[in-house]
């Protein structure tokens, strides 16, 4: 009995948007801040994978989980991020984890895991828990004067104090302080790094706007703060050469001073920006879109109230780092927004060698779009897809269709996102905390909150009012 093969398909065989023009392709119809919402538009009428132009470039797009856990896999042996990342990254002075490739990959990977590792989260917890304190406290005060908090903000402030903490082992505390220079200046990087790798053809090489001179103010104060912290830390591990790193940046400099290591100080300075830069973004609008989904559901909040009460007892925020297991079904809630409202909207990269995927064949250098929202909202994966259901996520309780494949917000394979622990600590004590002592109103119309994209996908805002219980 014969099986019926489908034959494989060359690029040129693949649906296409119209309206291509010449030398930008279709370019002018998916910038930022709607670069995703477009893909997933042609996802919707051309089926995938398609072709898409950007500039010079044919992108093919897949919305295929398993193509997605299959690609992820072959990373970074076989595929690659895009190949103006690095490029970017480089000149920004920010060349570390994230955009390293192949042999220079897995010693920044061990470099980083190890540093995570010796900052010790259970040693770490009191200061977790004292800036989880401090925006309670920041949260009581604005709710008591009955004001609006723009949370995007309200939650960046906390994850840049977390970050730098584990960082540097210093509290910038933007929670209670205005004008912090990480803070400020980070913010500037994520949409210029968007901005950059998706260009067509690097125009700042010849010529700078001025966003391109204000990121370049921009960097030279950030480097110079991490190069000060360096400098304090080689002080205090100069002074005990055998103590435990207290933070990540330390145990980094231990590590990169050994004879023969092959990291310097700006090694050093690249993989601890992209520490702070992939650890404030994404933890801070992950809790930032749960909040929308929060805000409808009233009797959600409830429920979720008398479990903080139950859980935290007395206490404001977890008091203890064992008591942060018991808090999956506050995980659970972030976990079934970023399905919903996915921060990582797509990922780009581009093939080492000539290679079939999903049914196509790619020559060397390819380059492929990976949509992840559209699994993660098809009712084959998930039962009743559109719908927010936190309790999906206890598989005891999930009805129906679940596939945790196909939700990819940290990744897969080898470059699983090395923060996603710390991420889903954040993101337990915030929402326990918060729904422990407040009702949470959205003090807008949801159809006016918008996604941006800068890398991460963010809300354009999220105007919030805290009513204390």
């Amino acid at each position: 009995m014969s099986t019926l093969v489908r034959p494989l398909r060359q690029i040129a065989d693949l649906p296409a948007p119209g309206g291509s023009l010449p030398l930008v392709g279709h370019l002018h119809k998916m910038l930022p801040p709607s670069t995703h919402l477009q893909l997933e538009r042609w996802a919707r009428e051309l089926g995938t994978p398609y072709r898409v132009r950007m500039g010079p470039a044919t992108v093919v797009v897949y919305d295929d989980p398993e193509v997605a856990q299959a690609a992820l896999r072959d990373r970074p042996q076989r595929l690659r991020r895009l190949s103006t990342i690095r490029p970017v990254f480089r000149e920004m002075g920010i060349d570390g984890l994230f955009s390293a490739e192949r042999d220079d990959w897995e010693p920044q990977r061990r470099l980083i895991m190890q540093a995570l590792n010796a900052s010790h989260f259970r040693a770490f917890y009191p200061a977790l828990r004292t800036i989880t304190e401090r925006l309670l406290k920041r949260w009581q005060g604005a709710a008591a004067r009955g004001e609006v908090l723009q949370m995007n903000q309200e939650l960046m402030r906390y994850t840049v104090d977390v970050t730098s903490t584990l960082a540097f082992g210093e509290d910038p505390n933007t929670l209670e302080q205005d004008g912090n220079v990480v803070q400020d200046q980070l913010a500037l990087i994520f949409p210029m790094l968007m901005q950059r790798t998706l260009a067509p053809w690097p125009y700042w090489r010849w010529f700078k706007l001025p966003a391109d001179r204000k990121l370049d103010r921009a960097l030279k104060a950030v480097h110079a703060y991490a190069h000060e912290r360096i400098a304090r830390a080689r002080d205090r591990l100069h002074d005990d050469p055998s103590a435990t790193p207290r933070n990540a940046l330390e145990a980094m400099l231990q590590q990169a001073d050994q004879p023969g290591s092959g990291f310097d100080d700006n090694l050093v300075v690249a993989n601890v920006l992209t520490l702070l830069l992939a650890g404030e973004d994404t933890t801070a609008y992950s809790l930032s879109w749960t909040l929308l989904f929060l805000a409808a559901d009233k009797a959600l909040q409830d429920r979720m109230h008398a479990q903080a009460v139950d859980l935290l007892g007395p206490h404001g925020v977890c008091a203890e780092h064992d008591g942060v297991k018991r808090l999956d079904a506050f995980e659970a809630l972030a976990m079934e927004a970023l399905r919903l409202k996915p921060v990582v909207s797509f990922l780009a990269l581009d093939t080492r060698e000539p290679q079939v995927i999903g049914g196509v064949a790619l020559p060397d250098r390819s380059r492929l779009f990976l949509l992840f929202r559209p699994a993660q909202s098809d009712a084959r994966q998930f039962a009743c897809p559109h719908t927010y259901d936190a309790s999906r996520w206890a598989h005891h309780e999930a009805k129906g269709a679940h596939n945790p494949r196909a939700f990819l917000q940290f990744g897969a394979g080898p470059r699983v996102c090395p923060g996603r622990h710390l991420a889903a600590v954040e993101m337990r004590l915030v929402l326990s905390m918060l729904l422990k002592h407040f009702r949470i109103e959205l003090a807008c119309d949801p159809a006016e909150i918008r996604e941006h994209i800068q890398f991460t996908t963010r809300p354009s805002w999220m105007p919030v009012r805290l009513i204390p219980r």
